[in-house]
């Protein structure tokens, strides 16, 4: 074959086949547009002969049964046609899916090639061991501390407790020492009656002696 022919003929791609059907399809098309023309035409020629000429008419049905035979056969190869379209274009759908998983699945096996559960596991352990001990480091930085001297909680915490009793004794011993208030008496002296009679003895004097003209 090769021989003769020159080689074998390359592979059809799914595009180059869906093109070569539409093809078809429109060619198709244009051959049943172009038979119902004709029939339409065999048609109008039977009506004007069906009184006239009836051997004319006839006939022209005859060739209008012909034509429609053709058109019949026609649809059906383009229904083939329109078929084997879709159903390549499903297919090729189907097989890039396909391609595009199996590219997937490749890139999924390179990146868990060098990663098994062992390694993730040590991994996750080696994490929680680093974050336990910064929070160690944390913890122990925010401590305050005082270089140089130790402190004992105890200790003061006694001396906390005899600085607030110290506290609460000098404030009952202030509460002891303040005076007792008393009413205050009114500003006005009170007059006993023996005094009020001497001071109107020495009024009535004064004015006796300014009636006289006589002077204090």
């Amino acid at each position: 074959m090769k021989l003769f022919f020159g080689g074998t003929k390359p592979k059809a791609t799914p595009k180059d086949a869906i093109i070569t059907l539409r093809e078809n399809l429109s060619m198709l098309e244009k051959r049943e547009a172009h038979l119902q023309a004709k029939i339409d035409n065999e048609v109008k020629a039977a009506r004007a002969n069906a009184t006239k000429n009836k051997q004319a008419a006839l006939a022209a049905l005859k060739r209008k049964r012909l034509l429609e035979s053709q058109v019949e056969k026609i649809s059906g190869s383009r229904m083939t046609l329109e078929t084997q379209v879709m159903a390549i274009e499903a297919a090729n759908v189907n097989l890039e899916t396909m391609k595009a998983m199996q590219k997937g699945a490749e890139a999924m096996k390179g990146i868990h090639k060098d990663l098994d559960i062992d390694k993730v596991d040590q991994t996750m352990d080696d994490i929680r061991e680093q974050m336990d001990l910064a929070n160690e480091v944390s913890d122990a930085i925010s401590q305050p501390q005082i270089f140089g001297a130790e402190l004992d909680e105890d200790e003061l915490n006694a001396e906390l407790e005899e600085l607030e009793q110290e506290e609460l004794d000098k404030q009952l011993l202030n509460a002891e020492r303040a005076p007792v208030s008393l009413p205050k008496a009114p500003a006005t002296a009170v007059r006993m009656p023996q005094q009020q009679v001497e001071e109107d003895e020495d009024d009535e004097l004064a004015e006796l002696r300014e009636s006289m003209g006589m002077a204090a």
